[in-house]
């Protein structure tokens, strides 16, 4: 639809709502005015009546009542009137038709005459006492047909006006669009490329003030087309010599990034190493400790086994003794053989070799599977560790796995005392946290003169595990506290201690595993270091 179109509906529109709106009102108050006269009048002329009568019904002059009922069917619109005695009895009546000789049925709304006669009555009192009444009727025709001609001049009326605004919105209309027609044409010219446009400005009205912005608009955009076309032959010449730059640029930045591959690769096998140190460093602090623990199985189980060697040459030498025994077929030999069988088992013992045997066997077997346990632990805990891949872990086996290495290193001065809570299994790098436990139980060991304890513990709190590790050991100066995972810092004694254990610790915790370390210590009473390490179930596996 087009504007003018638009323009000519939406005032005809607006103007019939306000002139339905006028007409209505008008006609209303019309009638509610015409209609309130009309009973007032009729109820007016009712109560006179009744009052001009009054003395001639009291005294029964029926002839003075016609000539009152003749005098009052003077008024205009009157139909008929009449007087009624006391007990209903006609005294006189004038103006009566066929179609009001019935019974009398007073009407109370104007509007609700359906005969074009308003009836009313008025009753004649005297000293409280009714007497009789006058009943009149008033013709509402001609008011209906004045009504009625009202409405069809306002409708004409409106009509005209409907038609007159509808000239006027077609004029204003085709004004407006024929100088925004101007403006599309000029637009169309710009869109398609041609900006020497320039619309003609007529008047001073805002259609006047559009067609100079526009012109305003024309200008500056052909200025910044010509200063676009600079531009752009500007811009053409620097890329000509831009691709050179970033050429070389290129080859600049490949050659920094491969050094700094090879950069990252060589400290992270730098790091590998670094902790491959640290481990081997502890596995030689326990060195001795594990060798001790495995020289006492290995011992008893030496000598389990020449004890075991003296009873199997025992029981061959049996063996060999009883095949003579049933080669022989003379009975004294037989006999003779039979005695020599009976005194070697007396002197072998055979009934304590039977009983001890199966002794001997088990504890070789306990022997041997402690030597094993051992050195799987000490193999397991010491090798270089494949990949950096995440396995889902039980932190509390790492904490078992850890104390049975450092076993020998913690038991002769400590108690270790235990308390591993409900904790689920976590995405983490195994190798790396046994390291991190190990190193915390040295140094408390380490921090412990004479006898001490230490307490390790775990638990879950919200979505992380919590491992602490608490000593009563000599605790750590508050100055210190700040610089302890510092890398080569150490409060040991120089040769006692490389300075690197917590600074490897802190990397493998924070940096690999996005955990925390905090450190509690007090001196002369203790410390606790706590490992905080996130949760991590299948669906939060890191990507490695």
């Amino acid at each position: 639809m087009s504007l003018r179109l638009k323009t000519i509906f939406g005032i005809a529109f607006i103007e019939a709502i306000l002139l339905l709106l006028l007409v209505s009102m008008t006609l209303d108050y019309l009638k509610e005015t015409n209609y309130e006269g009309i009973q007032k009048r009729a109820n007016t002329t009712a109560t006179l009546f009744a009052t001009t009568t009054k003395d001639a019904v009291l005294s029964y002059d029926l002839a003075s009542l016609e000539s009152f009922v003749q005098e009052v069917l003077k008024n205009p619109d009157l139909v008929y009137a009449r007087v009624l005695g006391p007990e209903g009895q006609l005294f006189a009546i004038g103006g009566l038709d066929s179609g009001h000789e019935g019974d009398f049925k007073p009407d109370h709304h104007v509007e609700q005459v359906d005969d074009g006669v308003y009836d009313t009555f008025a009753e004649i009192v005297e000293g409280g006492a009714v007497y009789g009444r006058v009943e009149l009727g008033l013709d509402i025709n001609s008011l209906r047909e004045t009504i009625v001609e009202a409405q069809h001049r306002s409708a004409t009326i409106a009509a005209s006006e409907m038609g007159l605004v509808a000239l006027f919105s077609l004029i204003l209309g085709t004004y407006l669009t024929r100088q925004l027609r101007v403006l599309t044409i000029a637009a169309k010219d710009i869109a398609a490329g041609n900006l020497d446009i320039h619309v003609e400005v007529k008047g001073k009205d805002e259609i006047a003030e559009v067609s100079g912005a526009f012109n305003s608009m024309a200008s500056n955009l052909k200025e910044a087309s010509e200063r676009r076309d600079q531009y752009e032959r500007e811009l053409e010449s620097l890329n000509k010599s831009l691709e050179d730059r970033v050429k070389q640029r290129t080859s600049e930045l490949q050659d920094k990034n491969r050094q700094l591959e090879q950069a990252n690769k060589d400290i992270k096998e730098a790091q590998s190493r670094l902790l491959q140190s640290e481990k081997m460093a502890s596995v030689g602090v326990l060195a001795a400790g594990v060798a001790h623990e495995i020289n006492n199985p290995l011992g008893f189980v030496m000598s389990n086994i020449g004890t075991l060697d003296e009873y199997v040459t025992n029981y061959r030498t049996l063996v060999s003794e009883y095949e003579k025994f049933f080669v022989l077929k003379d009975s004294s030999e037989r006999k003779e053989q039979f005695q020599k069988i009976k005194a070697m088992r007396e002197d072998f013992d055979i009934e304590f070799m039977n009983e001890d045997l199966e002794g001997l066997l088990q504890d070789t077997q306990e022997g041997s599977v402690r030597v094993r346990d051992i050195v799987k632990g000490l193999k397991s805990f010491s090798h270089v560790d494949q990949s950096d891949e995440m396995q889902l872990t039980d932190i509390n086996d790492c904490i078992n796995a850890t104390l049975k290495v450092a076993n020998n290193e913690l038991k002769y001065h400590c108690e270790v005392i235990t308390s591993l809570g409900e904790i689920p299994q976590t995405y983490c790098m195994a190798g790396q946290i046994k390291q991190v436990i190990l190193n915390m139980l040295l140094n408390a060991a380490h921090a412990i003169k004479g006898k001490g304890k230490i307490e390790v513990a775990t638990s879950q709190v919200g979505d992380r595990i919590e491992l602490s590790i608490r000593d009563n050991g000599c605790g750590i100066d508050t100055a210190d506290q700040g610089k302890l995972f510092d890398p080569f810092f150490t409060t040991k004694v120089v040769g006692e201690g490389t300075g690197l254990g917590l600074s490897i610790s802190y990397g493998i915790i924070v940096d690999d595993h996005k955990g925390d370390i905090r450190v509690e210590s007090e001196l002369g009473e203790g410390s606790c270091f706590t490992v905080v390490i996130p949760i991590l179930t299948g669906a939060a596996k890191p990507n490695t």
